[in-house]
């Protein structure tokens, strides 16, 4: 009988999903990586893990489009037989001020960030609810809590997944499905690729511990809360941001 645990990552080919993609999967978990565009990246990534011993597949779904994201669940449960875990990591980032955002790319940064996490979320949801237990793992971001100038769409986008991770764990409690939300602080991805290194300087300065975050910083603790240890966490924000925001 297979007891290894199965983790849906979405937006792993790059970033924080590729060191949760990396950390779950040392760690035990058969693992689907999901990506969009960096199918070499993805690929690559699972040759690595699979090389350490790690069981991954990869498959391509713009998680925005909803009958993508239910391909992507089935090829994982074909695959492994399961979907334990739901990382909701998938996302797209834009700078641009509000009075200049069209109205495609306000709705582009709903679709994939919000519609996104809905479509992956209701998929993966009817197994586990089959099962009465489940992992449901969604990244919002700290300028979802306090909003961030010049990315109003991204910061609306973010805020309703602190939202929607709220209520959906009220309607999962029950079922025994947790559901959380990880809002990360400053993280060194190649999402900060528009800001100077004087910008950078700044943000370090206003962080508590000196220093930017990395993605193995928030992989850690989406690690955790996948876990048994965190079977009694729902519902939460925790946000992993070197005392940023206080």
């Amino acid at each position: 009988m297979n007891t290894r645990k199965t983790a849906i990552i979405t937006g792993a080919s790059r970033g924080i999903g590729r060191k949760t993609a990396e950390l779950f999967a040392l760690n035990g978990y058969n693992v689907l990586i999901n990506f969009r565009h960096s199918q070499q990246a993805a690929e690559q990534l699972q040759k690595e893990l699979r090389q350490a011993g790690a069981k991954v597949e990869i498959f391509r779904a713009d998680v925005g489009n909803y009958d993508e994201a239910r391909a992507m669940v089935d090829f994982c449960l074909d695959r492994f037989g399961a979907v334990d875990v739901l990382v909701n990591n998938a996302a797209i980032s834009q700078s641009k001020l509000f009075t200049e955002l069209t109205p495609a790319e306000w709705q582009e940064m709903m679709r994939v960030i919000l519609n996104g996490v809905f479509n992956c979320t209701q998929h993966a949801l009817k197994h586990m609810l089959r099962e009465n237990r489940g992992k449901i793992i969604n990244l919002s971001s700290i300028w979802g809590i306090a909003g961030a100038s010049c990315e109003v769409h991204y910061s609306t986008a973010k805020a309703g997944i602190i939202g929607f991770t709220k209520a959906l764990a009220k309607e999962m409690g029950p079922s025994n499905i947790q559901v959380n939300c990880v809002a990360p602080g400053v993280i060194e991805t190649d999402m900060l690729n528009e800001y100077t290194e004087e910008d950078l300087e700044a943000l370090r300065q206003e962080t508590l511990v000196k220093r930017l975050g990395s993605p193995q910083d928030i992989a850690q603790v989406i690690l955790f809360l996948a876990s048994e240890k965190a079977d009694y966490i729902t519902g939460q924000v925790i946000s992993p941001d070197g005392g940023f925001l206080l």
